[in-house]
């Protein structure tokens, strides 16, 4: 039970990765508090969640506190995105998927880490992308929150660093989830574009919600008490090659 005594705060937690985590957490014994636009259906507290809004990440907050305590473990997989080019997208849409996908994270922090640093240790887990290190058409706005994200969780590691709370990242390449089978659909033949979105992988498939959950459990325990301000790469070798 490498998480028996950790309370858990899980985004994005009605599909994708963030379910994925919730149900990993749970069975290494944390309690967890999960979060959507629309309350999920797995956690020991379920809770609809607007991450654009103070007041709704402050009522969630609240609602945590009197129900679990105060989170030891903050994990922020919800994002949005645009299919747009940067020629074709427009500031407004640039905002609403940072607003998300960075802003989030940020109410996150100043909602949870106060009192993670008070208490003298905790754990935030940040959901990026291999599209923060590299060029992704059609998915302009989303690419460039995902490498505002980093750069802001490395900042934020180093601020609460000497109070012992860690921060760090995940940046999965093709994950089999909801959003990734959207972009295919998109698609004139969504099976062939998923075909060649397998071989740019060199393991020669697509990663699961699982695969990326088992790492964001790695980084939020006590085994990883070494480590803060990294970024891992969860992309099945896509990172390493020009395919």
């Amino acid at each position: 039970m490498r998480l028996e005594g950790h309370r858990a705060l899980v985004t994005g937690a009605a599909g994708g990765i963030g379910e994925a985590v919730c149900a990993r957490f749970l069975a290494e014994g944390a309690a967890v508090a999960a979060l959507d636009l629309e309350a999920p259906t797995i956690g020991d507290l379920r809770l609809a969640c607007d991450l654009r809004r103070d007041s709704a990440v402050e009522h969630a907050a609240r609602a945590i506190e009197a129900s679990m305590g105060t989170p030891t473990i903050v994990v922020h997989a919800a994002a949005t995105t645009e299919f747009a080019g940067t020629l074709d997208s427009s500031p407004e849409a640039f905002a609403r998927v940072y607003d998300v996908n960075v802003g989030g994270a940020l109410r996150l922090a100043q909602r949870f880490a106060p009192a993670m640093r008070e208490a003298g240790q905790g754990a935030f887990v940040f959901v990026s992308s291999i599209n923060a290190r590299m060029g992704a058409p059609g998915l302009a706005a989303y690419a460039a929150s995902k490498g505002a994200l980093e750069t802001f969780l490395k900042t934020f590691a180093l601020e609460v660093a000497p109070d012992g709370v860690r921060v760090n990242g995940v940046a999965p390449a093709s994950i089999d989830t909801p959003m990734l089978r959207a972009s295919f659909d998109r698609q004139p033949d969504p099976a062939a574009t998923r075909a060649a979105n397998v071989l740019r992988h060199p393991l020669g498939r697509l990663g699961t919600a699982e695969d990326v959950a088992n790492l964001i459990l790695f980084l939020a325990s006590d085994e990883a008490s070494w480590i803060t301000g990294s970024v891992y790469a969860i992309d099945g070798g896509a990172g390493i090659t020009r395919r």
